[in-house]
């Protein structure tokens, strides 16, 4: 139904003093390493801006292996260039949430790293896949039903780049971030690649029962921009495994979150998402994506395309999506959902809904919807009805396309025999699509 034309320029890591400027050792110049109290922590957070902020073209700064270096938030800086970041060891921030550090304006606590106006700027490590360099956020001291109540959304994300380009991020472990773990908000040239997301309540669980997704907006990859590429990752977390996101009104790479890529990826968690579109731009779009040759395994939500109310007379679009070759194993809720985001704000649609009756679940009209396939997609044993698709009455989905969608030993509740919540779509089943979603036309 379309093709994505994708480019994407990787920037290579320089490790070479005489070719490509300086190698600064952070242990070297003074970076204390395996000591977790707070002093140290300040100490290696102060060193650590004063360094990344004197860095110069073509500079590496290395995190050596087998040391531990304790942080707390607020490490930022702006308009690096042509420069590298290798974590070959870990950088661990401090779970001490009460003295964490505070905008001076806002008085909400600083993301861990905050960095914006990037070109040509690497993260990485020199370990293999089975010992990567690790971020480690510490969020389990964040999380949690009293926590949430008390703090709600004032905690810190893990890795913010914000109005950046050319920007690649291989072989890091993003762990245990307090909020959202990767932030990269209108980016452009944007390549991530045999780096993980691991944030859970028990490192050994491999369920998201009620008590781990306790660790609330633990978002994987959240993008906004264009020309990103994300590959060959592994995802657990308790929100968003990938978030594609509309751009605000102040981006400078594009109008449109757009021309996306994202493959070879296992993920556990509340989607492979497109949104939430909607809200308080103007026209929010997020156009030309493709999630393939993706694998989730116990997860909560699978294939998630969500709008969200805006502003009067505010619209938005999603369009020219497609999903293809994947494989969903045992979701606990909605393995396909198309519709309104599942929220717990007002307006959103109750995430309660449809189990308990008169839970609302409004459905945004000023979205358009148009142009999204599924090709290739298996749903094994998942415990509930397969999914959602449900449009708005006055502006109904258009040309969505399930092709070889196959569901094997569907729940029964909460839609029995009809297996789909259906309305206001205009779709099409073709190939070996079983069930048939009870709205869409289908052509052998």
């Amino acid at each position: 139904m379309f093709s994505v034309v994708f480019s994407c320029f990787i920037t290579v890591a320089c490790i070479s003093y005489t070719i490509c400027g300086r190698v600064i050792d952070f242990e070297a110049i003074g970076g204390i390493a395996g000591d977790d109290r707070l002093s140290t922590c300040r100490k290696n957070t102060h060193l650590l801006n004063q360094t990344v902020n004197s860095l110069q073209t073509n500079d590496t700064i290395v995190f050596p292996s087998n040391r531990t270096f304790w942080l707390i938030g607020g490490i930022y800086a702006r308009r690096l260039a042509h420069v590298t970041f290798q974590i070959d060891g870990v950088l661990k921030f401090s779970d001490n949430f009460l003295q964490w550090p505070r905008d001076s304006r806002t008085h909400l606590v600083l993301d861990c790293f905050y960095f914006e106006q990037l070109d040509h700027v690497t993260f990485t490590s020199a370990n293999t896949e089975n010992q990567k360099g690790i971020i480690d956020g510490s969020g389990n001291r964040w999380w949690g039903i009293v926590e949430y109540l008390v703090i709600r959304g004032d905690r810190p994300r893990l890795l913010v780049i914000y109005n950046s380009t050319n920007l690649l991020v291989e072989n890091i472990l993003l762990k245990n971030s307090p909020k959202w773990t990767f932030y990269g908000k209108d980016v452009a040239n944007l390549e991530i690649r045999h780096t993980d997301v691991d944030a859970r309540r028990h490192p050994a669980v491999q369920w998201h029962d009620l008590d781990e997704l306790t660790a609330f907006n633990t978002d994987g990859f959240d993008i906004s921009g264009t020309n990103v590429w994300i590959h060959d990752c592994n995802i657990w977390n308790d929100d968003d495994c990938i978030a594609v996101k509309q751009q605000d009104s102040r981006s400078i790479h594009s109008t449109c979150s757009e021309n996306m890529l994202f493959e070879r990826i296992n993920a556990s968690g509340v989607g492979l998402s497109i949104g939430s579109v909607g809200a308080s731009v103007a026209h929010s779009c997020v156009r030309n994506i493709t999630f393939r040759d993706c694998t989730m395994y116990n997860t909560f939500k699978g294939i998630y395309l969500k709008s969200r109310p805006g502003d009067e007379g505010h619209t938005g679009e999603i369009s020219n999506i497609l999903y293809e070759n994947i494989q969903i194993y045992n979701a606990s809720q909605w393995a396909i959902w198309f519709g309104p985001q599942q929220a717990a704000f007002k307006g959103a649609c109750s995430l309660l809904w449809p189990f308990v009756p008169e839970m609302p679940c409004p459905i945004p009209s000023g979205i358009t919807w148009n142009n999204i396939t599924l090709r290739n997609i298996t749903l094994y044993d998942p415990q509930i009805s397969p999914g959602v698709i449900v449009g708005n009455t006055s502006n109904p989905m258009k040309n969505i396309l399930f092709d070889n969608v196959v569901v094997k030993n569907p729940g029964s509740h909460p839609w029995g025999d009809k297996y789909y919540a259906c309305s206001n779509v205009e779709g099409i089943a073709q190939g070996d699509t079983q069930p048939v979603p009870p709205c869409f036309k289908h052509y052998k």
